[in-house]
């Protein structure tokens, strides 16, 4: 995005929104790099994880006990997880944010219905004993969201308030189940008309107060809600106006 409009004629376009921007990496994330610290060398070492968001935001990471990062995080919480949009061209022209802060252990199964809405690979193995839970317990982050866009969140900035948000979160599974049984078409026009991806059987895979998160193949998007959302009927509200939204670029 730019905040100048590319001619006098022309309308101003959306101004850099940093918090959105790195909310919105955050969660649409489905694969990320993790950064610890090795246990034996105190070297960084840097692995592949599948990652999704709690309802705050936070990374949620789900790691084998015989995995490398496992072991250093058990000698050091600290870590670093960066979340990347991947593209075509320069990579250092697309946007990536950086989170750190500290590992803790979560329930997993608390976290079930969530995390395979937004990893359903990891089903086959989910339950196995071997394979826990934890949360980056984020204290900042450093967002590059293209050449000249740097800047460094704090997480009480970019952390969502979920404290009225109740009403939502409870909704969220029958609101997921209802989008992918009965408007899927209107989730695979919010990702071609809206967010400019290509067509296919895109699905819908949560939401938050700001916006939702759909899905294809592996691939994430997030699409904002024009308002906040704090319940069933405020995101109902939001998905009908941005599907009108949708139809009339479609149309146009």
């Amino acid at each position: 995005m730019n905040s100048e409009a590319s001619s006098a004629a022309a309308p101003a376009r959306a101004a850099f929104d940093p918090v959105a921007s790195a909310r919105a990496l955050i969660r649409s994330a489905r694969r990320a790099s993790l950064a610890t610290l090795d246990q034996e060398t105190g070297q960084p070492y840097v692995s592949l994880i599948g990652v999704a968001s709690d309802r705050d935001g936070a990374p949620l990471l789900l790691i084998s006990d015989l995995a490398r990062h496992t072991a250093n995080l058990k000698e050091d919480p600290r870590a670093s997880v960066l979340c990347a949009e991947v593209g075509a061209g320069d990579p250092l022209a697309h946007p990536r944010v950086t989170i750190f802060g500290r590992c803790a252990p979560v329930e997993k199964d608390a976290l079930k219905t969530r995390w395979l809405a937004r990893q359903p690979d990891s089903a086959m193995y989910f339950d196995f004993g071997d394979f826990n839970m934890v949360r980056l317990e984020p204290e900042g982050a450093h967002l590059v969201a293209g050449f000249g866009r740097i800047v460094d969140l704090g997480w009480d900035e970019i952390r969502v308030d979920v404290s009225r948000a109740s009403d939502l979160f409870e909704a969220e599974d029958g609101i997921v189940e209802h989008m992918n049984e009965d408007h899927r078409d209107a989730t695979r026009l919010y990702a071609t008309a809206l967010l400019g991806a290509p067509d296919g059987d895109w699905s819908f895979e949560g939401c938050d107060p700001h916006g939702c998160e759909i899905g294809l193949e592996g691939r994430a998007l997030y699409l904002p809600f024009p308002a906040l959302a704090l319940n069933a009927g405020d995101v109902r509200k939001a998905l009908v106006a941005l599907v009108g939204e949708a139809r009339s670029k479609a149309g146009a």
